[in-house]
């Protein structure tokens, strides 16, 4: 068993890889991961004293019981 792993698995790495066409696109990835930090950004302006409040009271009164 483990010798037919072992050739798949040998198999699967020297196997020749077509060339991708989209090169030069930028990864979905990428955009989601700017994306998201682009919406902390705007999110952590608008609310963000909201939020320390919101953080702070949580924390006391998690301290407090």
């Amino acid at each position: 068993m483990s010798l037919h792993l072992t050739r798949l698995f040998v198999a699967l790495l020297l196997k020749p890889r077509p060339a991708r066409s989209e090169r030069g696109d930028v990864p979905g990835w990428v955009l989601i991961t700017v994306m998201t930090a682009g919406l902390v950004v705007v999110i952590w302006r608008v609310a963000g004293d909201q939020l320390a409040t919101m953080l702070k009271d949580a924390l006391s009164s998690v301290s407090n019981k």
